[in-house]
């Protein structure tokens, strides 16, 4: 929203518009600067609260400093999860910076939001591996709610397999449009990994009028495209009112 100089209630009116009730919100972190802080998230959650969902960013390479902005990001802003984009520094999520960031998320309950798959930026994709970066903290912090966002492509089938073998894994599909999704990541979907798949577009770079219509092509059932859209996310981020994301 901020890249496309939005308003919230201009991006409230495109989320009416596409039917889409509630909106996670990411802080955006990287190397020496923060791009979009928590407190710039907070702002828009404080304006419509029943609207917007508040995932926090840090520091990832203070760790000090970035255990105690997220406590401050959920017990004070009431934010719901933490998201770090391992190729931003060129560190995987098994690295030892994250490490306290993993004991604090257990403690405070809440999801690790992170990359899976290759990075479309002129950056390595080796940070995006799920086999075996997303395995080894998985084993390690099996506590951890574990969110692989960008569907895992062109490791798609090794994410489908974390999240088979790991309770606490989940994989979303944001920056993908339903039109290109795998056939391996519908049929998982629709069959045994129904309650490990959360819907996303990463917008703005994805429409939410375009993905939602694209949605409705994939032939889900009603319980299975309810988890997708819903159902999923919000046991992961303990949301109570039903709605879509």
């Amino acid at each position: 929203m901020w890249e496309k100089g939005l308003t919230p209630e201009q991006t409230i009116q495109l989320m009416d518009k596409a039917g889409v009730e509630k909106l996670c919100l990411n802080a955006w972190y990287r190397p020496g600067k923060a791009i979009i802080t928590n407190d710039m998230i907070s702002e828009w959650i404080q304006k419509y609260p029943n609207r917007f969902i508040g995932i926090a960013g840090v520091n990832l390479l203070d760790p000090f400093g970035a255990v105690k902005e997220l406590e401050r990001a959920v017990n004070v802003l009431g934010f719901k999860g933490l998201c770090v984009s391992p190729w931003l520094y060129g560190l995987p999520p098994n690295d030892k910076h994250y490490y306290p960031l993993y004991v604090k998320c257990i403690e405070l309950d809440i999801p690790f939001f992170t990359e899976v798959g290759h990075i479309g930026t002129l950056c390595p994709s080796e940070t995006g591996r799920p086999i075996p970066y997303i395995d080894e903290i998985a084993l390690k912090f099996p506590q951890l709610k574990t969110v692989g966002g960008h569907i895992g492509y062109p490791w798609t089938n090794e994410m489908i397999s974390i999240c088979w073998k790991h309770p606490n894994v989940y994989v979303d599909t944001s920056a993908y449009l339903p039109r290109y999704y795998p056939p391996e990541l519908i049929h998982y979907m629709k069959t045994y990994g129904q309650d490990k798949v959360c819907f996303g577009t990463n917008f703005p770079q994805l429409s939410w009028e375009t993905t939602m219509k694209q949605v409705d092509e994939l032939g889900l059932s009603d319980e299975v495209k309810d988890k997708f859209l819903y159902g999923n996310i919000a046991k992961i981020l303990k949301l109570e009112n039903k709605s879509k994301l």
